[in-house]
């Protein structure tokens, strides 16, 4: 594995279908960085759009069996129209071929919304909802 391999710089847009399944892999492997699939399926928009943007390469080194990620902000569109901000563990292989952002302005302004959206948990304090809903 190439350790000097730089960090992917570009926005992905994924669908729910694709939250979906990267929240669900990340789950089956104990990646550290995920949310439970079923608070996902209950919030995040059927019709999107979700963004990842790699933040770093995470290797963990008390568990070799797990392969190395990337440790992404993820900005999930919900049902209420409302953004949130989480980080989501992918592995490279499934972060390569999802679809990147049409163009700079669209990066930008996802990049700005990932500067402000609240945080999942801030959220669910926010909704009164605790983050035991996690």
């Amino acid at each position: 594995m190439d350790f000097d391999q730089p960090l992917p710089r570009e926005v992905k847009v994924i669908d729910s279908a694709s939250l979906f399944r990267l929240e669900e892999r990340a789950c089956a492997l104990s990646l550290n960085q995920r949310l439970e699939p079923v608070w996902v399926r209950a919030n995040a928009a059927p019709d999107g759009p979700h963004y990842l943007w790699a933040a770093l390469w995470n290797s963990p080194s008390h568990r070799p069996d797990v392969p190395r990620q990337l440790r992404c902000e993820l900005l999930i569109t919900l049902r209420a129209g409302d953004r949130v901000m989480s980080l989501l563990d992918v592995l490279p292989d499934d972060f390569t071929p999802l679809p990147r952002v049409t163009s700079r302005e669209e990066g930008m302004q996802v990049s700005q919304l990932l500067d402000r959206a609240p945080s999942v948990r801030e959220w669910l304090l926010l909704e009164g909802e605790g983050s035991h809903r996690l």
